[in-house]
């Protein structure tokens, strides 16, 4: 909504030109230089995009400076403890959370949606057992344009609906397909009986026929406390407003191309080290540190301006205080700690660089706070998932985000193909 004007003066000949201030419901108003170039001449130059709005979106919201998240207005702390990624899931795509019927028909569907077609199977067999999980997973997506090309033409909420639950239920079969191709082993097709993240605990681990390992209770190797935690990883994951993923998923989809497709080539952003792969990069990190008497060496390394050493987890693009999802998964793996085994000596590194950031001068003035790739690794690590596996258990959390975010630029009559400009400096 227009509120107000800005002014701007032109250094060079004086000249005024005025420009829409528009107001956001949270958060900084923004300045609509969509004229900027017709009055002026000239472009905008913001390089990583660190001060422009691409869209309006009334998905997510984030304050980085409070450390707040919301998905549709709710509190990411309220979701990722009183509710379930489906609940989250459905909130995203449905904009309310769902009553109990609803939630029961959206999980059942959800479950029948989560095979795959065999000649994608077959095609996912192709790939070499070197292959990484996430080239795997971002091919098949892809692949999914071409099993459900209906898709690209969709003309009403349900056929949108439709293509949405579809992506969200194989995504998992995808992944968990993926990881057990780079290992070599024969695949794990869905169990309908069991729910949307015990299901995908099950196809990574079930021996060949569906037999699971068992206790000396007799009892199913995939406890309620495994699932609850990946879950409320899967919810933290959901979406995380314009990130670069998410920024490809929307470009992408600009140019008309097939939501899979789109959606594929998030999966293939996501796979940087300085995005979803950060994680993998995290637990990499620590055990290259290997001893909590080391860690005040490479504290030294972090800190020295002359050395390229990085710490992996610390900071964050928009946060400036404490990431909201790490606060939530600091407090869950203090309670995994006893009851899932959490390996003590990455856990004790952990701790220790934890320590040291929330202490030191250093950390503090650059508000280098331990995020969220943190604390998830050491989880994800507990769950006796692979490192290679933790970049496609964020595609599987972000899935929803993306698709969210995708039908809400194409219900947009304003959204254009994405087309930035540049300043030349060549011949």
């Amino acid at each position: 909504m227009k509120t107000n004007t800005m002014t701007m003066i032109d250094n060079r000949d004086g000249a005024k030109h005025e420009f829409d201030i528009l107001d956001a419901s949270r958060g900084p108003s923004v300045v609509d230089i969509a004229t900027f170039y017709k009055k002026t001449g000239m472009f905008t130059y913001d390089s990583g995009y660190t001060a422009t709005a691409s869209c309006k979106s009334s998905v997510t919201y984030i304050d980085g400076d409070k450390g707040e998240l919301l998905y549709r207005g709710i509190n990411i702390e309220t979701l990722a403890t009183k509710h379930s990624y489906l609940e989250a899931c459905y909130l995203l795509l449905h904009s309310v959370l769902p009553t109990k019927d609803e939630l029961e028909s959206f999980d059942l569907e959800l479950r029948h949606r989560s095979f795959i077609n065999e000649d994608l199977r077959r095609l996912l067999l192709s790939f070499p057992d070197s292959a990484h999980p996430m080239s795997i997973l971002s091919s098949g997506v892809s692949a999914l344009a071409s099993f459900y090309y209906e898709h690209l033409n969709m003309d009403d909420v349900e056929e949108c609906q439709e293509m949405a639950r579809r992506i969200i239920a194989k995504i998992p079969t995808l992944a968990a397909f993926a990881y057990r191709k780079s290992l070599g082993i024969s695949f794990i097709y869905p169990d309908v009986d069991r729910s949307f993240t015990e299901n995908f605990l099950y196809m990574l681990r079930a021996y060949p026929g569906g037999k699971m390992k068992r206790t000396k209770d007799g009892v199913e190797a995939i406890s309620a406390l495994e699932v609850k935690a990946l879950d409320t990883i899967f919810t933290l994951h959901a979406d995380h407003e314009q990130n670069a993923s998410t920024t490809v998923v929307r470009n992408v989809a600009s140019t008309g191309a097939h939501p899979y497709v789109a959606i594929a080539s998030g999966i293939s952003a996501l796979w940087g080290r300085a995005h979803g792969g950060a994680n993998e990069s995290v637990i990499l990190q620590l055990e290259m540190i290997g001893s909590v008497d080391n860690v005040d060496k490479y504290i030294a390394k972090a800190k020295d301006p002359n050395d390229s050493f990085k710490l992996m987890g610390f900071g964050h693009r928009v946060y400036k205080n404490f990431d909201p999802r790490a606060k939530i998964l600091k407090n869950l793996q203090d309670q995994l700690k006893d009851e899932l085994n959490l390996d003590s000596n990455l856990m004790a590194i952990a701790h220790r660089l934890e320590e040291i950031a929330l202490n030191d001068e250093y950390f503090i003035k650059r508000k280098l706070y331990p995020n969220i790739d943190f604390y998830s690794g050491v989880i994800l690590t507990s769950l006796k998932i692979d490192k290679a596996m933790f970049t496609p258990i964020f595609v599987i959390g972000r899935c929803v985000g993306w698709v969210t975010q995708l039908l809400e630029f194409r219900g947009d009559q304003t959204s254009k193909i994405a087309r930035p400009r540049q300043l030349y400096v060549g011949k």
